[in-house]
């Protein structure tokens, strides 16, 4: 095979990109995994996950100059200097507002599956079938019991933690055992269930952190410190997961520093025949050939190496054809719910710095619950004492000082609301005319907003948050709105939809470009609704399921 051709091309090293490296190399495939960015090496590039605060120059806390050299970033948590060089730099990478939005990336082996929260849920019928029940956009292709088993293959490679709960609209999966609930949770999830005769359920977080050793990974050592790359392998990440697996078939050819501008499209046999791929560090172009193509670049980038392509025979780009490649936007909106203090745990404390929390599915637009919008919300938050840093007022010097911050402070409790967005046609993303990037590429226009279903959404978000934690006896219990800007939930999703009309949509049901069938996209791009729930481990299930269709229909000459 020359240096240039394999069987399979996957650009993208992320969630989706990981997966789909280890499922086609497992099955036999010769594959080259494109990144764009800096190869991060398990463990050994992990540079701040062992630190302690004062081993670190402004104990991991942004500086001015970051915050003036980062104006995207700043915007919220993910600035800070324990892992900068893991989120996409503005200056280099640069897009364009046309309304606010906030868009944050991971450019490097591994992309965001170093950086996620690891939120793992299924989607449920009620989600795949809301679309067509509701006329909104187009219908999903599939159903729950199409993902149902590539659900449960991924979940236990994956390693997801988690409770069977027996809540309809939350479908069980395949759990390991799940982390516990503190005492303040435990008991505000039994006045909840005993408030709403368990049509309101407060569970522990179903997360891609390991509570047994797996597959040469360590079980989660309660240290929350995702975000900084686990030398143990504790949670789910292309570095401790998939990328080893591949590797181990020797089938992998892992390219990092490597842009793919477009692909390389053939108008008669109407399939890719490879990828154009420009060298971040040398600015050289080269071209690589393959089969079969698994774009997993992130929502976004996947979308926009589409518009790219075959522009001498749709300007705007394969996959153009239907009119909504690139409509669509969609992402969680957040940032608001309530919080109270749990008097009468003053003699109880937790185990470690579980990296992990409560979680509260859906219960609105549910079964006979109407309301004066469509769709609904999910909680996440937890209870936890104050640190020993605190200010009190009352002992502000001396030994009572001394020997108040010896003890923890009282007990508080917050959950936050995360909640659908309709799939707009007018939310979209499209290639700027004027603005590139340091390597003369045009850049993304983003133009998308929540609109008055959201609106309405967000009044009960906050407010049966609060309605929950007064019925469960917390105190002093306040709402909280902090606003949000499209983007903040990092769940960009849409732009190239799944359908079941090649006039409607980008892609069919096993994520095939309908103008390229050898053409697969399966992450974020391709979602036709975004439910409320965390979409990574669908982003998983269906990359997965795509996979073993592309090997089958390899196989069978007909791609």
């Amino acid at each position: 095979m020359a240096d240039n051709s394999y069987d399979a091309i996957v650009v993208g090293s992320g969630i989706s990109g990981g997966w789909a490296a280890k499922e086609l190399t497992e099955k036999g495939l010769k594959v080259l995994l494109l990144e764009r960015g800096q190869n991060v090496e398990h463990v050994k590039d992990y540079k701040s996950a062992t630190l302690a605060p004062w081993e670190i120059p402004h104990r991991g806390r942004r500086t001015t100059q970051m915050i003036e050299n980062h104006p995207n970033l700043r915007r919220d948590y993910v600035l800070n200097e324990l892992n900068l060089d893991w989120w996409a730099h503005e200056s280099d990478s640069p897009y364009i507002e046309k309304k606010p939005f906030t868009w944050f990336r991971g450019y490097q082996v591994g992309g965001r599956s170093l950086l996620w929260g690891r939120q793992s849920y299924r989607l449920h019928d009620i989600d795949f079938e809301a679309n067509l029940k509701e006329g909104i956009a187009v219908d999903w292709p599939i159903r729950y019991k199409d993902l149902a088993p590539w659900y449960s293959y991924a979940e236990k490679f994956a390693g997801i933690s988690g409770n069977k709960d027996g809540y309809e609209i939350l479908p069980d999966g395949e759990f390991q055992p799940p982390m516990p609930l503190n005492c303040v949770e435990k008991d505000v999830a039994d006045r909840v269930k005993a408030k709403w005769g368990g049509k309101r359920l407060v569970t522990v977080g179903r997360v891609a952190n390991l509570t047994q050793p797996l597959e040469g990974r360590v079980q989660c050592q309660f240290r929350n410190k995702c975000w900084l790359g686990c030398p143990f392998g504790g949670y789910f990440s292309t570095q401790s997961s998939t990328l080893p697996a591949a590797m181990k078939t020797g089938n992998l050819t892992l390219r990092p520093w490597s842009i793919v501008t477009k692909l390389i499209y053939d108008k008669d046999t109407q399939k890719a025949t490879g990828v154009e791929v420009l060298d971040a560090e040398n600015n050289q172009t080269y071209e690589y050939n393959a089969k079969i193509i698994f774009l997993c670049a992130s929502a976004f980038n996947s979308t926009a190496i589409l518009m790219r392509t075959a522009t001498d025979i749709w300007p705007e780009g394969l996959g153009s054809s239907s009119g909504e490649l690139g409509h669509n936007v969609m992402d969680h909106h957040f940032r608001l719910g309530a919080n109270g203090i749990a008097e009468g745990y003053e003699d109880k404390y937790y185990f470690g710095r579980r990296p992990n929390g409560v979680y509260i599915p859906r219960f609105r637009n549910v079964g006979d619950d109407k309301r004066d919008y469509l769709r609904g919300f999910g909680y996440q938050g937890s209870a936890s004492r104050q640190g020993w840093s605190r200010n009190i007022a009352e002992m502000n010097y001396g030994a009572p000082l001394k020997e108040a911050l010896s003890e923890p402070g009282p007990w508080s409790m917050g959950i936050t609301a995360f909640g659908e967005i309709l799939p707009y046609h007018e939310n979209t993303i499209k290639l700027s005319k004027d603005v590139k990037d340091k390597w003369g590429l045009s850049v993304l226009e983003m133009d998308a907003e929540i609109k008055e279903n959201e609106k309405k959404m967000r009044v009960d978000m906050m407010n049966d948050a609060a309605e929950m934690l007064e019925a469960a006896g917390l105190k002093n219990v306040n709402t909280f709105d902090a606003g949000y800007t499209f983007g903040q939930g990092i769940h960009e999703m849409g732009t190239a939809r799944m359908g079941r009309d090649p006039k409607t949509s980008v892609l069919n049901g096993n994520n095939q470009v309908w103008d390229a069938k050898n053409v697969f996209v399966t992450d974020g791009a391709c979602m036709t609704s975004a439910a409320a729930q965390n979409p990574s481990l669908t982003y998983m299930a269906l990359t997965a399921r795509a996979a073993d269709f592309a090997v089958n229909e390899l196989k069978k000459g007909n791609l």
